[in-house]
């Protein structure tokens, strides 16, 4: 069995397969699985694959960021960070303005027609700075800070997504192909539990590789910067460690460090169950559509189709079931009481997320969670799988 999904599908022989599409049998399956093997394996390398999963990265992160800025705004606002006007107070008026400047137009937007007058200050009402669902939450941020913040933290998931992209899935193939082999010679009957093993050992070692820059994206989405220039990823890594650093508690400055990786159980608790159930959906749903498209005879956009379908598919259930482990995530990575950032668990986060909003604050920001995980997953997954079929099928002919 494990032969003919590899027979099949050329570029998705062992050695690079992301996952492999049953279909029908070859006749001559010893012979043609050498000669497929020796292409892929002899032509598409590591590198090659890191580069097709680099490149999927690269364009998901950029497509579908104003939906993760969405998720966490909405986020952190149940958690409690409050996205007010900065300048609503007259210490943050002084800040800003200066002593004798202490009367600032406090509306929302200069557009905004709900600010009530007070003297000679216009006043927006506070709903005017909370966030009432998806749509609400890019209005607002248009309207207030910018169309170019939809893409806030952009940076950062483009500097996280290529190296953790071209990490996971070259780690998955590998991993896959390994354990193919082992469970074909040993225990038959677990070849089924493959994408969901090779899944997660792969999410494991990319996420605990580039943690940090994940910290760093979710904390630029979260908070609201106005008046100045937003710090960008190494500056708020490094407010990250000093604020971690100027607690009482820690004597050691190398301890400060550890600040970086808070939060990175629930990262693991997230994203493991995420790829597992994924992939271990992915794999039967593009199998099928696969059959549906020519099987071994599909062309190139045939591969694109039934990859990003798949993807679709499986990135939005894995995404809604792992959505109160997002939350939990968010919250560990925007707390900003450094002793308590290292003492939180996942657990106890998730313990006083139900107890201040129940079953709806555990799914807080599901609708842009799935409405971005979906399409990423779909992208990544049906670009890279393309890339590797236009680069084998080059191979082939030259």
């Amino acid at each position: 069995m494990v032969d003919s999904e590899r027979i099949q599908n050329p570029w998705m022989a062992s050695g690079q397969t992301l996952v492999g599409c049953a279909g029908t049998v070859i006749s001559d399956g010893k012979e043609s699985s050498s000669r497929m093997k020796q292409t892929s394996d002899g032509k598409l390398g590591v590198g090659e694959r890191a580069f097709s999963a680099a490149g999927a990265a690269f364009l998901s992160a950029i497509i579908v960021n104003p939906l993760d800025v969405a998720k966490t705004r909405l986020q952190a606002q149940a958690a409690g960070v409050n996205y007010s006007h900065p300048l609503s107070n007259v210490t943050g008026r002084m800040a800003h303005f200066g002593p004798n400047m202490l009367f600032a137009d406090l509306r929302c937007s200069p557009s905004c027609t709900r600010a009530g007058i007070h003297g000679t200050v216009s006043i927006c009402p506070p709903e005017c700075f909370r966030y009432k669902g998806t749509l609400d939450v890019l209005y607002k941020i248009v309207q207030q800070e910018g169309f170019a913040r939809l893409w806030r933290g952009t940076n950062a998931g483009l500097a996280l997504a290529v190296p953790t992209v071209g990490i996971y899935l070259p780690c998955y193939d590998i991993f896959r192909n390994w354990l193919e082999d082992f469970t074909a010679k040993n225990v038959p009957s677990t070849t089924p539990y493959i994408p969901l093993v090779a899944g997660s050992m792969a999410r494991s070692l990319a996420c605990a590789t580039c943690y940090p820059i994940e910290l760093a994206r979710t904390r630029m989405q979260a908070f609201k910067e106005i008046g100045r220039k937003p710090p960008g990823v190494f500056q708020t890594l490094l407010d990250v460690v000093s604020q971690v650093k100027s607690t009482n508690n820690l004597h050691n400055s190398l301890q400060g460090y550890r600040g970086l990786w808070t939060g990175m159980s629930s990262q693991l608790a997230r994203d493991v169950p995420f790829s597992a159930i994924c992939w271990s959906t992915l794999e039967p749903i593009r199998r099928k559509l696969f059959d549906l498209v020519g099987g071994d005879e599909a062309n190139a956009m045939g591969v694109l189709g039934t990859n990003f379908s798949a993807g679709f598919v499986a990135g939005s259930l894995a995404a809604a079931a792992t959505c109160p482990l997002d939350v939990a995530k968010t919250r560990r990575q925007i707390e900003r009481d450094p002793a308590r950032a290292l003492t939180m668990t996942t657990r106890q986060t998730l313990t006083e997320v139900w107890r201040d909003g129940g079953l709806k604050g555990l799914f807080t920001g599901i609708g842009p969670r799935v409405g971005r995980a979906g399409p990423s997953v779909g992208i990544v997954v049906s670009f890279y799988e393309v890339v590797k079929f236009v680069l084998h099928n080059h191979y082939a002919t030259s």
